[in-house]
């Protein structure tokens, strides 16, 4: 039986093309800043972003712990959503690698405002936290997968810098945000600090993501980086999967869009399954199973053994992540697991 596997989109296979890529590669030692195919990658992100250098890294939690270490001290505070990668599934990361605390907002779908940012501030007093940074996720992860609106991005960043507070943009997805808005990754990117994009979900590498800013934020980020053994050296293997990437595979997120919404629509219809599927934008459809007997974590151990993977998020919410190695017939199949699945628990329960 082969699993249709819509747990995240990082479970995505390097396309042939990608692994040739990856096989013809020219390396060096990065650490070193010699790997020819390292530094163009990064070369080619900071570009894309607007920014003045970036960084090639191992992973996504990585760009952000690094960011968190250069722009706070011990005792500071960010501010970001509640349902926000770093508050929750980065095993506490800024209070073991920065020492800095988080100040969760609740935002809605993981977009919060600026009156937010500004009631989230800590005052002056001694006995307070300093309050540093911010921390904007782009698009929304568990929150409901939501693109943040140019104009709400800055709003908030335009009330940090009056605070004096630094920016950073998780852009894990930042590229499907660009291909859903139509709003480059250039444009998001440009009123932050910092912001990074992934490698391994949607554009289908094996591994990495990259961070970018300016020149004097990456030269302090190379050196957390080896702080946290993050020195790869000859890593222009898998460098040049993100290059292949960053040609091939940005344009083809919209199929991934498409194949989301059209998923939503039919999982809407299932007895049991509460979504609107207009709230999907990207490759992130999240529904609730309150209305059905099934307990979610159940449910989702029995979909796996009829051959599809979810993952649930929260209480009665399950996530479920198109991507380039599920194809519009395995959706189909898939739709059609739920809807037995769920029938099946109705007639179990009488």
């Amino acid at each position: 039986m082969r699993l249709i596997d819509l747990f995240s989109d990082t479970v995505t296979q390097p396309s042939a093309g990608m692994r040739q890529a990856m096989a013809n590669a020219e390396v060096g030692d990065e650490q070193r800043k010699l790997d020819p195919t390292v530094n163009r990658l990064q070369e080619m992100v900071a570009e894309r972003l607007g920014k003045e250098a970036a960084l090639f890294l191992p992973s996504g939690t990585m760009c952000n712990q690094i960011s968190f270490a250069v722009h706070c001290k011990p005792g500071d505070e960010i501010i970001m959503d509640v349902h926000a990668h770093p508050f929750n599934y980065e095993g506490g990361g800024p209070a073991a690698v920065s020492g800095a605390l988080i100040r969760p907002v609740a935002g809605v779908n993981g977009v919060y405002t600026a009156d937010q940012v500004t009631s989230a501030l800590r005052g002056s007093a001694y006995g307070h936290s300093r309050t540093r940074a911010i921390s904007v996720e782009q698009p929304t992860n568990i929150a409901g997968g939501s693109v943040w609106p140019l104009d709400a991005v800055r709003d908030v960043c335009g009330r940090a810098r009056l605070h004096g507070l630094v920016t950073h943009l998780d852009g894990a997805r930042l590229f499907n945000a660009e291909v859903a808005s139509g709003v480059t990754a250039g444009e998001y990117a440009a009123t932050f600090d910092s912001v990074w994009i992934d490698l391994s979900k949607g554009l289908g590498c094996p591994v990495g993501a990259v961070l970018a800013g300016s020149a004097g934020f990456i030269e302090n980020a190379w050196f957390v980086k080896h702080r946290l053994g993050g020195a790869m050296r000859q890593a222009g293997i898998i460098a040049a999967a993100g290059i292949y990437a960053l040609e091939h595979n940005i344009e083809r997120l919209a199929e991934d869009h498409a194949n989301a919404r059209w998923l939503a629509e039919k999982l809407a219809q299932v007895d049991g399954i509460s979504l609107d599927p207009e709230s999907v934008t990207t490759n992130v459809v999240i529904f609730n199973v309150s209305g059905s007997a099934w307990d979610p974590d159940r449910l989702v151990t029995r979909l796996e053994s009829r051959g599809v993977s979810v993952s649930v998020i929260r209480p009665n919410l399950i996530r479920a992540v198109t991507h380039m190695d599920v194809s519009r017939s395995d959706l189909t199949r898939a739709v059609e697991i739920f809807s037995e699945v769920m029938r099946e628990k109705g007639d179990t329960q009488g």
